[in-house]
Protein backbone atom coordinates (compact mmCIF):
# COMPACT_ATOMS: atom_id res chain seq x y z
CA UNK A 1 0.00 0.00 0.00
CA UNK A 2 1.03 3.62 -0.29
CA UNK A 3 1.50 5.60 2.21
CA UNK A 4 -1.54 7.40 2.02
CA UNK A 5 -3.32 4.02 1.53
CA UNK A 6 -1.89 3.15 5.16
CA UNK A 7 -3.21 6.05 6.48
CA UNK A 8 -6.96 5.59 5.33
CA UNK A 9 -6.78 2.10 7.06
CA UNK A 10 -5.25 3.20 10.29
CA UNK A 11 -8.13 5.51 10.45
CA UNK A 12 -10.36 2.98 9.97
CA UNK A 13 -8.85 1.14 12.91
CA UNK A 14 -9.36 3.56 15.34
CA UNK A 15 -12.77 5.01 14.76
CA UNK A 16 -13.95 1.17 15.07
CA UNK A 17 -12.35 1.28 18.33
CA UNK A 18 -13.65 4.70 19.10
CA UNK A 19 -17.27 3.53 18.38
CA UNK A 20 -17.10 0.20 20.41
CA UNK A 21 -16.92 -2.02 17.10
CA UNK A 22 -14.95 -5.21 17.64
CA UNK A 23 -11.89 -4.86 15.29
CA UNK A 24 -11.51 -7.39 12.62
CA UNK A 25 -11.37 -10.86 14.27
CA UNK A 26 -12.45 -10.49 17.85
CA UNK A 27 -15.85 -11.67 19.24
CA UNK A 28 -19.19 -10.00 19.01
CA UNK A 29 -21.98 -9.99 21.18
CA UNK A 30 -25.55 -11.88 20.21
CA UNK A 31 -27.62 -9.81 19.15
CA UNK A 32 -30.43 -8.88 21.47
CA UNK A 33 -33.92 -8.74 21.50
CA UNK A 34 -34.28 -5.01 21.66
CA UNK A 35 -31.60 -4.80 18.73
CA UNK A 36 -34.32 -6.91 16.46
CA UNK A 37 -36.86 -4.99 17.62
CA UNK A 38 -35.30 -1.98 15.70
CA UNK A 39 -36.97 -0.78 13.00
CA UNK A 40 -35.86 -1.32 9.61
CA UNK A 41 -35.41 1.99 8.27
CA UNK A 42 -33.07 2.57 11.00
CA UNK A 43 -30.97 -0.38 10.38
CA UNK A 44 -30.63 1.11 6.59
CA UNK A 45 -29.42 3.72 8.60
CA UNK A 46 -27.02 2.50 11.02
CA UNK A 47 -25.42 0.74 7.83
CA UNK A 48 -25.37 3.94 6.13
CA UNK A 49 -23.33 5.09 9.03
CA UNK A 50 -21.05 3.01 8.83
CA UNK A 51 -19.63 4.48 6.12
CA UNK A 52 -18.24 6.84 8.15
CA UNK A 53 -16.38 4.03 10.21
CA UNK A 54 -15.27 2.35 7.25
CA UNK A 55 -15.22 4.19 4.11
CA UNK A 56 -15.26 2.26 0.76
CA UNK A 57 -12.25 3.01 -0.27
CA UNK A 58 -11.01 1.16 3.20
CA UNK A 59 -12.14 -2.20 1.24
CA UNK A 60 -9.83 -1.78 -1.65
CA UNK A 61 -6.16 -2.05 -0.28
CA UNK A 62 -4.36 -5.15 0.55
CA UNK A 63 -0.86 -5.18 1.75
CA UNK A 64 0.22 -8.40 3.45
CA UNK A 65 0.15 -8.05 7.30
CA UNK A 66 3.76 -8.19 8.73
CA UNK A 67 2.86 -10.90 10.79
CA UNK A 68 1.57 -13.07 7.86
CA UNK A 69 2.53 -17.05 8.48
CA UNK A 70 4.21 -18.20 5.59
CA UNK A 71 1.00 -19.95 3.78
CA UNK A 72 3.11 -23.50 2.76
CA UNK A 73 3.79 -23.63 6.42
CA UNK A 74 -0.40 -23.02 7.09
CA UNK A 75 -1.12 -25.89 4.39
CA UNK A 76 0.99 -28.38 6.39
CA UNK A 77 0.08 -27.34 9.67
CA UNK A 78 -3.74 -28.14 8.33
CA UNK A 79 -2.55 -31.89 7.33
CA UNK A 80 -2.30 -32.69 10.78
CA UNK A 81 -5.28 -35.52 11.41
CA UNK A 82 -5.58 -36.04 7.88
CA UNK A 83 -4.82 -39.36 6.43
CA UNK A 84 -1.01 -39.75 5.29
CA UNK A 85 -1.57 -41.68 2.38
CA UNK A 86 -3.85 -39.10 0.75
CA UNK A 87 -2.01 -36.13 1.53
CA UNK A 88 0.26 -35.27 -1.71
CA UNK A 89 -3.17 -36.14 -3.48
CA UNK A 90 -4.35 -33.17 -1.42
CA UNK A 91 -0.71 -31.49 -2.31
CA UNK A 92 -1.39 -32.48 -6.22
CA UNK A 93 -4.48 -31.02 -6.57
CA UNK A 94 -3.51 -27.67 -4.68
CA UNK A 95 -0.51 -27.07 -6.84
CA UNK A 96 -2.41 -27.81 -10.14
CA UNK A 97 -3.08 -24.31 -10.83
CA UNK A 98 -3.65 -20.85 -8.55
CA UNK A 99 -7.56 -21.11 -8.38
CA UNK A 100 -6.92 -24.71 -7.31
CA UNK A 101 -4.49 -23.81 -4.26
CA UNK A 102 -7.49 -21.02 -3.68
CA UNK A 103 -9.93 -23.56 -3.28
CA UNK A 104 -7.82 -25.90 -1.16
CA UNK A 105 -6.33 -22.86 1.29
CA UNK A 106 -9.39 -21.33 2.54
CA UNK A 107 -7.34 -21.22 6.08
CA UNK A 108 -4.78 -18.90 4.36
CA UNK A 109 -7.28 -16.24 2.97
CA UNK A 110 -9.43 -16.26 6.49
CA UNK A 111 -6.61 -15.35 8.24
CA UNK A 112 -5.76 -12.55 5.66
CA UNK A 113 -9.28 -11.46 5.67
CA UNK A 114 -9.66 -11.12 9.22
CA UNK A 115 -6.77 -8.25 9.30
CA UNK A 116 -8.46 -6.29 7.30
CA UNK A 117 -11.60 -3.53 7.67
CA UNK A 118 -14.63 -5.15 8.39
CA UNK A 119 -17.92 -2.50 10.03
CA UNK A 120 -18.59 -5.33 12.01
CA UNK A 121 -21.93 -7.23 10.63
CA UNK A 122 -21.80 -10.91 10.79
CA UNK A 123 -24.54 -12.83 9.86
CA UNK A 124 -23.91 -16.36 9.18
CA UNK A 125 -21.36 -16.96 5.94
CA UNK A 126 -20.24 -19.73 3.85
CA UNK A 127 -16.31 -19.40 4.63
CA UNK A 128 -15.40 -20.95 1.58
CA UNK A 129 -17.16 -18.63 -1.16
CA UNK A 130 -16.30 -19.09 -4.09
CA UNK A 131 -17.21 -19.58 -7.53
CA UNK A 132 -17.10 -23.47 -7.41
CA UNK A 133 -19.05 -23.66 -4.34
CA UNK A 134 -22.25 -23.59 -6.00
CA UNK A 135 -23.78 -25.79 -7.59
CA UNK A 136 -27.59 -27.91 -8.46
CA UNK A 137 -29.36 -30.25 -6.23
CA UNK A 138 -32.63 -31.73 -6.19
CA UNK A 139 -35.23 -29.88 -4.14
CA UNK A 140 -37.50 -32.17 -1.48
CA UNK A 141 -40.46 -31.44 -3.88
CA UNK A 142 -37.93 -32.78 -6.83
CA UNK A 143 -37.08 -29.69 -8.16
CA UNK A 144 -33.36 -28.86 -9.26
CA UNK A 145 -32.34 -25.37 -8.01
CA UNK A 146 -29.21 -23.65 -7.59
CA UNK A 147 -27.58 -22.79 -4.51
CA UNK A 148 -24.41 -22.75 -2.18
CA UNK A 149 -23.56 -26.08 -1.81
CA UNK A 150 -20.62 -26.42 0.24
CA UNK A 151 -20.53 -25.71 3.89
CA UNK A 152 -17.73 -27.09 5.87
CA UNK A 153 -16.22 -23.50 6.70
CA UNK A 154 -19.97 -22.38 7.30
CA UNK A 155 -20.14 -19.92 10.59
CA UNK A 156 -20.95 -16.71 11.81
CA UNK A 157 -18.47 -14.01 10.59
CA UNK A 158 -18.34 -11.08 8.58
CA UNK A 159 -20.65 -10.80 5.70
CA UNK A 160 -17.12 -8.87 3.60
CA UNK A 161 -15.03 -12.49 4.01
CA UNK A 162 -16.89 -14.30 2.15
CA UNK A 163 -17.25 -11.11 -0.51
CA UNK A 164 -13.92 -10.98 -0.83
CA UNK A 165 -12.82 -14.80 -0.72
CA UNK A 166 -15.64 -14.88 -3.87
CA UNK A 167 -14.58 -11.62 -6.16
CA UNK A 168 -11.05 -12.79 -5.67
CA UNK A 169 -12.03 -16.40 -7.06
CA UNK A 170 -13.43 -14.74 -9.90
CA UNK A 171 -10.36 -12.80 -10.97
CA UNK A 172 -8.31 -16.20 -10.80
CA UNK A 173 -11.07 -18.17 -12.27
CA UNK A 174 -10.45 -15.09 -15.10
CA UNK A 175 -6.95 -15.03 -15.25
CA UNK A 176 -6.53 -18.71 -15.79
CA UNK A 177 -9.17 -18.69 -18.85
CA UNK A 178 -7.05 -16.22 -20.43
CA UNK A 179 -9.65 -12.97 -19.73
CA UNK A 180 -8.15 -9.88 -19.74
CA UNK A 181 -7.59 -7.68 -16.51
CA UNK A 182 -10.66 -5.62 -18.26
CA UNK A 183 -12.88 -8.54 -18.12
CA UNK A 184 -11.71 -9.82 -14.84
CA UNK A 185 -12.65 -6.05 -13.29
CA UNK A 186 -16.27 -6.40 -15.11
CA UNK A 187 -16.89 -9.76 -13.79
CA UNK A 188 -15.85 -8.73 -10.21
CA UNK A 189 -17.90 -5.88 -10.03
CA UNK A 190 -21.08 -7.90 -11.41
CA UNK A 191 -20.12 -10.12 -8.63
CA UNK A 192 -20.86 -7.52 -6.08
CA UNK A 193 -23.75 -5.45 -7.38
CA UNK A 194 -25.95 -8.42 -7.82
CA UNK A 195 -25.01 -9.30 -4.24
CA UNK A 196 -25.62 -5.30 -3.63
CA UNK A 197 -28.60 -5.49 -5.27
CA UNK A 198 -30.26 -9.00 -4.54
CA UNK A 199 -29.12 -8.22 -0.54
CA UNK A 200 -31.22 -5.00 -1.02
CA UNK A 201 -34.70 -6.53 -3.16
CA UNK A 202 -34.51 -9.15 0.11
CA UNK A 203 -34.53 -6.51 3.11
CA UNK A 204 -37.19 -5.20 1.96
CA UNK A 205 -39.14 -8.48 2.10
CA UNK A 206 -40.37 -9.94 5.02
CA UNK A 207 -38.65 -12.18 6.54
CA UNK A 208 -41.01 -15.56 5.85
CA UNK A 209 -40.92 -14.37 1.96
CA UNK A 210 -37.02 -15.04 2.27
CA UNK A 211 -36.62 -17.73 3.45
CA UNK A 212 -38.69 -19.16 0.75
CA UNK A 213 -36.89 -17.32 -1.76
CA UNK A 214 -35.23 -19.17 -4.42
CA UNK A 215 -33.58 -19.65 -8.11
CA UNK A 216 -34.60 -22.81 -9.78
CA UNK A 217 -33.26 -23.69 -13.29
CA UNK A 218 -36.10 -22.02 -14.67
CA UNK A 219 -35.74 -18.79 -12.84
CA UNK A 220 -31.88 -19.50 -13.55
CA UNK A 221 -32.98 -19.58 -18.19
CA UNK A 222 -34.62 -16.20 -17.72
CA UNK A 223 -32.08 -14.04 -15.83
CA UNK A 224 -29.05 -15.53 -18.24
CA UNK A 225 -28.52 -13.94 -21.73
CA UNK A 226 -25.14 -14.96 -22.63
CA UNK A 227 -25.57 -18.00 -25.03
CA UNK A 228 -22.40 -19.78 -24.23
CA UNK A 229 -23.05 -19.99 -20.14
CA UNK A 230 -27.11 -21.08 -21.39
CA UNK A 231 -25.02 -23.64 -22.84
CA UNK A 232 -23.58 -24.70 -20.01
CA UNK A 233 -26.13 -24.98 -17.88
CA UNK A 234 -28.46 -27.13 -20.15
CA UNK A 235 -25.76 -29.42 -20.40
CA UNK A 236 -25.08 -28.95 -16.99
CA UNK A 237 -28.68 -29.33 -15.68
CA UNK A 238 -28.99 -32.70 -18.14
CA UNK A 239 -26.19 -34.13 -16.52
CA UNK A 240 -27.55 -33.47 -13.23
CA UNK A 241 -30.63 -35.08 -13.72
CA UNK A 242 -28.65 -38.43 -14.75
CA UNK A 243 -27.02 -38.05 -11.19
CA UNK A 244 -29.19 -40.07 -8.73
CA UNK A 245 -28.35 -43.36 -6.78
CA UNK A 246 -30.43 -45.98 -9.00
CA UNK A 247 -28.74 -44.59 -12.60
CA UNK A 248 -25.07 -44.83 -10.98
CA UNK A 249 -25.45 -48.29 -9.53
CA UNK A 250 -24.33 -50.23 -12.41
CA UNK A 251 -21.08 -47.44 -12.69
CA UNK A 252 -19.82 -47.99 -9.11
CA UNK A 253 -20.65 -51.47 -7.81
CA UNK A 254 -20.59 -54.90 -8.90
CA UNK A 255 -22.69 -57.93 -8.54
CA UNK A 256 -25.82 -58.27 -7.37
CA UNK A 257 -27.87 -58.77 -3.99
CA UNK A 258 -25.76 -59.72 -1.12
CA UNK A 259 -22.47 -60.00 -3.44
CA UNK A 260 -23.18 -56.24 -4.14
CA UNK A 261 -19.99 -54.39 -3.62
CA UNK A 262 -18.44 -50.73 -4.32
CA UNK A 263 -16.04 -51.19 -6.92
CA UNK A 264 -12.82 -49.93 -5.44
CA UNK A 265 -10.60 -46.94 -8.12
CA UNK A 266 -7.42 -46.44 -5.66
CA UNK A 267 -6.79 -44.03 -4.28
CA UNK A 268 -9.78 -42.00 -4.99
CA UNK A 269 -12.22 -44.87 -3.99
CA UNK A 270 -11.13 -47.82 -1.17
CA UNK A 271 -13.55 -49.91 0.26
CA UNK A 272 -13.19 -50.07 4.12
CA UNK A 273 -12.03 -53.25 6.04
CA UNK A 274 -14.69 -54.92 8.20
CA UNK A 275 -14.59 -53.78 11.40
CA UNK A 276 -14.93 -50.20 10.13
CA UNK A 277 -17.63 -51.62 7.92
CA UNK A 278 -19.64 -51.85 11.81
CA UNK A 279 -18.39 -48.74 12.55
CA UNK A 280 -20.11 -47.02 9.71
CA UNK A 281 -23.24 -49.48 10.54
CA UNK A 282 -23.35 -47.98 14.15
CA UNK A 283 -22.96 -44.60 13.44
CA UNK A 284 -25.44 -44.65 10.44
CA UNK A 285 -28.40 -45.77 13.51
CA UNK A 286 -26.84 -42.61 15.66
CA UNK A 287 -27.30 -40.44 12.90
CA UNK A 288 -31.10 -41.42 12.38
CA UNK A 289 -32.31 -39.92 15.90
CA UNK A 290 -31.07 -36.75 14.04
CA UNK A 291 -33.47 -36.99 11.25
CA UNK A 292 -37.33 -36.06 11.56
CA UNK A 293 -39.70 -39.20 12.28
CA UNK A 294 -40.70 -38.92 8.50
CA UNK A 295 -37.22 -39.30 7.29
CA UNK A 296 -36.20 -41.62 10.13
CA UNK A 297 -38.67 -44.23 8.99
CA UNK A 298 -37.70 -43.89 5.59
CA UNK A 299 -33.87 -44.47 5.70
CA UNK A 300 -34.18 -46.87 8.47
CA UNK A 301 -36.07 -48.94 5.83
CA UNK A 302 -32.84 -49.58 4.26
CA UNK A 303 -30.06 -51.65 5.52
CA UNK A 304 -26.13 -51.12 5.14
CA UNK A 305 -24.67 -53.16 1.93
CA UNK A 306 -21.08 -51.92 1.73
CA UNK A 307 -19.11 -48.96 2.41
CA UNK A 308 -16.04 -47.24 1.11
CA UNK A 309 -13.45 -44.24 1.56
CA UNK A 310 -14.37 -41.61 -1.39
CA UNK A 311 -11.71 -38.94 -1.63
CA UNK A 312 -13.75 -35.83 -2.48
CA UNK A 313 -12.95 -31.95 -3.42
CA UNK A 314 -9.06 -30.26 -2.97
CA UNK A 315 -9.39 -28.86 0.59
CA UNK A 316 -10.92 -31.81 2.20
CA UNK A 317 -8.63 -34.50 0.51
CA UNK A 318 -7.24 -36.25 3.59
CA UNK A 319 -10.31 -35.83 5.90
CA UNK A 320 -12.00 -39.15 6.27
CA UNK A 321 -15.16 -39.21 4.07
CA UNK A 322 -17.36 -42.18 3.18
CA UNK A 323 -19.68 -43.22 0.61
CA UNK A 324 -22.47 -46.09 2.33
CA UNK A 325 -24.64 -48.07 0.15
CA UNK A 326 -28.02 -48.71 1.29
CA UNK A 327 -30.24 -51.23 -0.25
CA UNK A 328 -34.08 -51.85 0.51
CA UNK A 329 -36.04 -54.91 0.07
CA UNK A 330 -35.84 -54.68 -4.03
CA UNK A 331 -32.36 -54.64 -5.58
CA UNK A 332 -33.16 -51.93 -7.52
CA UNK A 333 -34.24 -49.53 -4.60
CA UNK A 334 -31.04 -48.42 -3.36
CA UNK A 335 -29.51 -44.89 -1.62
CA UNK A 336 -26.19 -43.61 -1.31
CA UNK A 337 -25.54 -41.56 1.68
CA UNK A 338 -22.10 -39.70 2.45
CA UNK A 339 -20.26 -39.00 5.66
CA UNK A 340 -17.82 -36.82 5.23
CA UNK A 341 -15.22 -35.49 8.45
CA UNK A 342 -16.23 -32.24 9.36
CA UNK A 343 -13.81 -29.91 11.76
CA UNK A 344 -13.45 -26.71 13.55
CA UNK A 345 -14.47 -24.17 10.92
CA UNK A 346 -11.45 -22.13 9.17
CA UNK A 347 -13.52 -19.04 10.46
CA UNK A 348 -13.99 -19.78 13.71
CA UNK A 349 -10.86 -18.50 15.38
CA UNK A 350 -11.37 -15.13 13.98
CA UNK A 351 -15.03 -15.01 15.65
CA UNK A 352 -14.57 -16.98 18.48
CA UNK A 353 -10.31 -17.30 19.34
CA UNK A 354 -9.23 -20.58 20.62
CA UNK A 355 -12.49 -21.42 22.20
CA UNK A 356 -14.93 -23.63 20.07
CA UNK A 357 -18.42 -23.00 20.11
CA UNK A 358 -20.40 -25.83 18.25
CA UNK A 359 -19.68 -29.35 20.38
CA UNK A 360 -20.37 -30.97 17.20
CA UNK A 361 -18.77 -29.65 14.03
CA UNK A 362 -21.51 -31.76 11.46
CA UNK A 363 -24.32 -30.66 13.60
CA UNK A 364 -22.97 -26.82 12.91
CA UNK A 365 -22.28 -28.07 9.01
CA UNK A 366 -26.13 -29.16 8.93
CA UNK A 367 -27.20 -26.01 10.97
CA UNK A 368 -25.52 -23.68 9.06
CA UNK A 369 -26.20 -25.18 5.23
CA UNK A 370 -30.31 -25.05 6.50
CA UNK A 371 -29.56 -21.27 7.29
CA UNK A 372 -27.84 -20.49 4.19
CA UNK A 373 -29.52 -22.71 1.66
CA UNK A 374 -33.28 -21.99 0.70
CA UNK A 375 -34.15 -25.67 0.56
CA UNK A 376 -31.46 -28.67 1.63
CA UNK A 377 -31.38 -31.90 1.66
CA UNK A 378 -33.66 -33.82 3.64
CA UNK A 379 -31.59 -36.50 4.55
CA UNK A 380 -28.95 -33.94 6.77
CA UNK A 381 -27.87 -34.99 9.63
CA UNK A 382 -24.74 -35.77 11.46
CA UNK A 383 -23.08 -38.67 13.86
CA UNK A 384 -19.51 -39.54 14.79
CA UNK A 385 -16.91 -42.78 15.37
CA UNK A 386 -13.53 -43.55 15.87
CA UNK A 387 -13.14 -40.20 17.73
CA UNK A 388 -14.16 -38.09 14.59
CA UNK A 389 -17.22 -35.97 13.87
CA UNK A 390 -19.09 -36.24 10.84
CA UNK A 391 -21.98 -34.65 9.01
CA UNK A 392 -23.75 -36.91 6.58
CA UNK A 393 -26.05 -35.59 3.16
CA UNK A 394 -26.93 -37.90 0.23
CA UNK A 395 -24.47 -38.62 -2.61
CA UNK A 396 -26.17 -38.07 -6.08
CA UNK A 397 -28.84 -36.35 -5.60
CA UNK A 398 -29.14 -34.74 -9.33
CA UNK A 399 -26.27 -32.53 -8.31
CA UNK A 400 -23.90 -30.96 -10.84
CA UNK A 401 -21.91 -27.75 -11.42
CA UNK A 402 -20.71 -25.52 -13.71
CA UNK A 403 -17.59 -26.23 -15.32
CA UNK A 404 -15.34 -23.37 -15.13
CA UNK A 405 -12.37 -24.58 -17.26
CA UNK A 406 -13.42 -22.91 -20.38
CA UNK A 407 -15.75 -20.58 -19.29
CA UNK A 408 -16.10 -16.99 -21.91
CA UNK A 409 -15.12 -13.56 -20.30
CA UNK A 410 -18.51 -12.96 -20.99
CA UNK A 411 -19.96 -16.49 -19.50
CA UNK A 412 -18.04 -15.48 -16.37
CA UNK A 413 -19.44 -11.87 -15.88
CA UNK A 414 -22.82 -13.44 -15.57
CA UNK A 415 -21.97 -16.18 -13.92
CA UNK A 416 -20.27 -14.05 -11.29
CA UNK A 417 -23.02 -11.81 -11.24
CA UNK A 418 -25.36 -15.42 -10.17
CA UNK A 419 -23.23 -16.56 -7.82
CA UNK A 420 -22.95 -12.65 -5.78
CA UNK A 421 -26.87 -13.32 -6.16
CA UNK A 422 -27.01 -16.23 -4.15
CA UNK A 423 -24.78 -15.30 -1.92
CA UNK A 424 -26.82 -12.38 -0.93
CA UNK A 425 -29.94 -14.70 -0.59
CA UNK A 426 -28.01 -17.28 1.95
CA UNK A 427 -26.82 -13.92 3.91
CA UNK A 428 -30.03 -12.03 4.31
CA UNK A 429 -31.81 -15.25 5.52
CA UNK A 430 -29.86 -15.17 8.36
CA UNK A 431 -28.83 -11.79 9.50
CA UNK A 432 -28.05 -8.20 8.93
CA UNK A 433 -29.76 -7.66 5.42
CA UNK A 434 -30.83 -4.12 6.34
CA UNK A 435 -27.59 -3.05 7.90
CA UNK A 436 -25.66 -4.73 4.61
CA UNK A 437 -28.13 -3.02 2.02
CA UNK A 438 -27.90 0.73 3.89
CA UNK A 439 -24.14 0.34 4.25
CA UNK A 440 -23.26 -0.88 0.35
CA UNK A 441 -26.12 1.47 -0.87
CA UNK A 442 -27.48 1.80 -4.83
CA UNK A 443 -24.41 3.00 -5.97
CA UNK A 444 -21.54 0.90 -7.84
CA UNK A 445 -18.79 3.05 -5.30
CA UNK A 446 -18.09 -0.35 -3.06
CA UNK A 447 -18.34 -2.68 -6.20
CA UNK A 448 -15.45 -0.75 -7.45
CA UNK A 449 -13.61 -1.25 -3.97
CA UNK A 450 -13.88 -4.96 -3.93
CA UNK A 451 -13.12 -5.36 -7.78
CA UNK A 452 -10.05 -3.52 -6.78
CA UNK A 453 -9.22 -6.28 -3.86
CA UNK A 454 -9.70 -8.84 -5.65
CA UNK A 455 -7.42 -7.65 -8.45
CA UNK A 456 -4.26 -7.58 -5.74
CA UNK A 457 -5.33 -10.38 -3.98
CA UNK A 458 -5.29 -12.61 -7.34
CA UNK A 459 -1.42 -11.39 -7.56
CA UNK A 460 -1.28 -12.56 -3.89
CA UNK A 461 -2.83 -15.94 -4.42
CA UNK A 462 -0.37 -16.50 -7.63
CA UNK A 463 2.25 -15.62 -5.81
CA UNK A 464 1.15 -18.39 -2.67
CA UNK A 465 0.66 -20.78 -5.40
CA UNK A 466 4.25 -20.22 -6.79
CA UNK A 467 5.73 -20.78 -3.30
CA UNK A 468 3.99 -24.30 -2.47
CA UNK A 469 4.67 -25.55 -6.11
CA UNK A 470 8.68 -23.88 -5.60
CA UNK A 471 8.07 -26.06 -1.67
CA UNK A 472 7.09 -29.24 -3.29
CA UNK A 473 10.00 -29.35 -5.62
CA UNK A 474 12.56 -28.81 -2.86
CA UNK A 475 10.85 -31.42 -0.88
CA UNK A 476 9.09 -29.04 2.04
CA UNK A 477 5.76 -30.86 0.66
CA UNK A 478 4.87 -34.37 -0.34
CA UNK A 479 5.06 -35.67 -3.77
CA UNK A 480 1.84 -37.48 -5.77
CA UNK A 481 3.68 -40.43 -7.68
Amino acid sequence: MTPEELAVVGRVEETLAAHGEPAPGEPRADETVQQRLVPRAERYGIGKALREVVPFEALAYWRASDRRTDPVDTVIAAHAGRDDRLVPLRVERMAASPYSFLRGAADVMAWDVSTLPATGIMPVICGDAHLGNVGFYRSPEGNLVIDLNDFDEAHTGSWEWDLRRLTASVWVAGRENNATEEECLEAARACVEAYREEVRFLSDTPLLARAFNRLDVEGLNETVTEHSLRGEIERTVKKARRNVSDRKLPKVTAGEGEERLIVEDPPVVLRVPKERHGQIGVALDEYLGTLTMQWKRVVGSYFLADAAHKVVGVGSVGLRAYVALLEGSDPADVLFLQLKEARRSVIAPYVHGARAWHRHQGERVVEYQRDLQTVSDPLLGWTSFDGRQFYVRQWRNQQGTIDLSAITPQALRDYAGIVGHLLAKGHARTSGASRIAGYLGRRDHAAAAFARWARAYADQTEADHAAFVAARAVGRLPAYG
